[in-house]
């Protein structure tokens, strides 16, 4: 038996604009096109998207190097805020007409986007959809890696590679909000200034500096407590090297490459643990369990103004080509927005 929520399925636009991806490739393979409205299944909730986040798994997807979990939408995009336009059989706590924003496995970059209700969270007091657009993909990652398998504690420090993008900028806030000290490296003179403002208190710019030094001169020879990395490769052994007896780090993304060079004896002798993690492919449970423990925790810092997320640009959703372009030529700071 239906409940009295399916009434507000009826009215559904037939289809909406979406942009999908011809054929792997550079930006100029992401298309404008119409794809039909699908109606929410248990447990599922329709969004009528009002902006969606831009990201680098996006960019590997466009590329081909990152295939949607099977059964899902070929459309990128894995972040969006907007309003609820209907929502499926067994869903609770959402209702037509409620701003929200949520992670999705893909659908993202589209004027109508489906979502499991579990990975809803409402729009943060006082923020903006563009602004709540930009929360979950990102927020998701730096809840999961640093706070729980990296474990940071509030006498900690943390170290924060790749600190203006938008995982890094997410990173320095909460560290700094949940009472860490943070490090960050950055490439340019700008980005560190950005990392400094968001509550870094040292920023160190890889093309000028040695991070490793700098690490041991900041910590007088202790090393950090947490290594946040998207770039591994060469930097692995490097990382080692500045973490503290007991350190953790914590790899999330491979842009200096998948391979490594290491001497294992650090790792021994000083107790290290080396972890990391991949969000899409986690189940609705799972992502639900990280959705409440956001608001619970995060949220609250959203509301207060004590942690916002920064963004670059918005993009229409015609666009999203010159989104792509900009976040892989690697000037921008902090995050990307299509408007649909």
């Amino acid at each position: 038996m239906l409940d009295s929520r399916q009434a507000t399925m009826s009215p559904l636009p037939a289809d909406g604009v979406a942009v999908e991806i011809v054929h792997p490739g550079g930006p100029e393979v992401l298309r404008p096109t119409r794809r039909p409205v699908s109606r929410p299944g248990p447990g599922e909730v329709l969004l009528r998207v009002t902006a969606a986040g831009v990201n680098r798994p996006d960019l590997l997807q466009r590329e081909g190097r990152y295939p949607p979990p099977p059964g899902t939408t070929d459309i990128p995009g894995l972040e969006v805020a907007g309003t609820v336009l209907a929502v499926g059989e067994a869903v609770q706590g959402w209702k037509q007409g409620e701003e929200a924003c949520a992670l999705v496995s893909g659908g993202g970059y589209a004027e109508y986007c489906l979502a499991p209700a579990p990975q809803c969270l409402p729009v943060p007091r006082g923020l903006s959809a563009v602004n709540a657009a930009a929360l979950p993909e990102t927020f998701f990652t730096v809840w999961t890696n640093v706070f729980e398998r990296g474990r940071l504690a509030s006498d900690e420090t943390l170290l924060v590679h790749g600190g203006s993008s938008g995982i890094g900028t997410a990173a320095i806030q909460l560290g700094r909000a949940f009472g860490a000290r943070v490090l960050a490296t950055a490439g340019t003179v700008e980005k560190c200034e950005a990392c400094r403002r968001l509550g870094a208190q040292r920023a160190v710019n890889y093309n000028e500096e040695d991070f490793v030094a700098v690490v041991k001169e900041e910590t007088g020879g202790r090393g950090v407590d947490v290594i946040l990395d998207m770039v591994a490769g060469s930097y692995v052994p490097r990382n080692l090297e500045c973490l503290a007896r007991e350190g953790r780090l914590v790899l999330i993304a491979f842009l200096g490459g998948t391979t490594a060079e290491i001497d294992f004896r650090p790792i021994l002798q000083r107790w290290l643990t080396v972890t990391g993690s991949t969000l899409r492919p986690r189940s609705v449970e799972e992502k639900g369990r990280i959705a409440r423990a956001l608001e619970r925790e995060v949220w609250p810092l959203l509301e207060s103004g004590e942690v916002a997320p920064v963004i670059q640009a918005t993009f229409p959703l015609a666009e999203a080509a010159e989104a792509h372009r900009l976040l892989e030529a690697g000037t921008h700071i902090g995050k990307l927005v299509l408007v649909p």
